[in-house]
């Protein structure tokens, strides 16, 4: 209390050397927690991103649709008459933003969990690729936070190569949510969009696709190591359609982030997951994570545990227009091998043991 009264009298006699002397003297105490202030804004950043993927397109359609009943109807049918025109430019490499990839927001997406990118290799700006990611998790963190924005420095450490994550097409074609994923470099998971960045958009790319998709994540869940992959050669196949380079990339801790509710295959609430998957195009998952307010209580706020993604070593791959199924299923067995040993190589560094294993299925 003494030091308050002496900085209270130092502004009384309005000397600023005074003044800063008794300010420095205040007790630590004193100050707001910087440390809890920042943990705060990390909460606000990830919470802001689920949200976002969960809410945005569905409610910026609603109030699309309700602004063309009031008197706002003309900016609703110029945003409509643009999106008309738009349309097409997710399929033609997107409208990214390097300001929007640098936003301050992701430093602190990044610290919340915190995520790591870890280069093992160098990638030739001279070539195209494609990476493999790998869990699927619930959201992707880790994808979205180290391809998605430049908060972990991909740029930096890959010069001259530019990353597409791939994702649903559907969420494409909801207004304003579509135009927040471009300008981070997201692009829709189909033929056209790909097709576009590995052949008519030069060299340096690297489209980012998650193998397992939406029926990978339904089997996700703290402490388990499995990627569905098996009968996933699509991305192979293009692969060597366009000559592009395949590089497996891992992500240990991306099946931390959320428990989940995991239904038997054979019952009836699988059954209804698995329909839903088919016609939504994503699953449906019973998950949680903690609390806003409370660390010990459910919500949607996921848990802050290390992700660390390992980015392996590139796949040469031959262009072959027409492959044939003998190519397709050696080039998936080297990608196969590749991942496995990718695994093995970090899983000790990143709290697994040597016994743990990745089961492909």
């Amino acid at each position: 209390m003494k030091t308050i009264l002496a900085a209270y009298s130092g502004v009384l006699k309005g000397t600023g050397s005074s003044i800063l002397s008794a300010l420095q003297e205040l007790p630590v105490a004193f100050w707001p927690c910087t440390s809890k202030m920042e943990k705060h804004l990390q909460v606000i950043s990830v919470l802001q991103w689920v949200i976002s993927f969960l809410a945005m397109g569905a409610a910026c359609t609603v109030l699309l649709i309700y602004m063309f009943c009031t008197d706002c109807w003309i900016i609703a049918a110029m945003y409509t008459a643009w999106l008309i025109v738009d349309w097409n430019t997710p399929k033609q490499g997107g409208r990214r933003s390097s300001w929007v990839r640098n936003w301050t927001v992701w430093t602190y997406f990044r610290d919340y969990f915190p995520v790591r990118l870890i280069k093992t290799h160098n990638l030739l700006p001279s070539r195209n690729y494609i990476f493999g990611y790998h869990p699927h998790g619930i959201f992707c963190f880790g994808a979205f936070c180290n391809f998605g924005t430049e908060a972990t420095g991909f740029s930096k450490k890959f010069p001259g190569i530019k990353p597409s994550l791939a994702t649903l097409a559907g969420n494409f074609r909801l207004p304003v949510l579509r135009d927040y994923l471009m300008s981070g470099g997201i692009c829709p998971v189909n033929k056209n969009s790909i097709d576009y960045l590995l052949s008519r958009s030069g060299t340096g790319n690297a489209v980012v696709i998650v193998v397992g998709g939406a029926a990978e994540s339904l089997q996700c869940a703290p402490g388990k190591n499995s990627v569905t992959l098996k009968n996933r050669k699509g991305f192979v196949r293009l692969a060597l359609q366009k000559g592009s380079d395949l590089v497996p990339v891992y992500s240990f801790g991306e099946n931390d982030a959320y428990k989940q509710v995991i239904f038997e295959e054979g019952t009836v609430w699988r059954a209804i997951q698995k329909r839903l998957q088919k016609l939504l195009g994503f699953a449906p998952c019973l998950f949680h994570g903690c609390g806003l307010f409370f660390g010990n209580s459910w919500g949607i706020v996921p848990y802050g545990k290390p992700i660390t993604t390992i980015v392996g070593e590139p796949i040469t791959v031959p262009k072959i227009e027409d492959p044939s199924e003998e190519m397709v299923d050696l080039y998936h067995s080297m990608y196969v091998k590749s991942l496995l040993c990718l695994f093995d190589k970090y899983k000790t560094r990143f709290g697994l043991k040597e016994s743990d294993v990745l089961c492909i299925q």
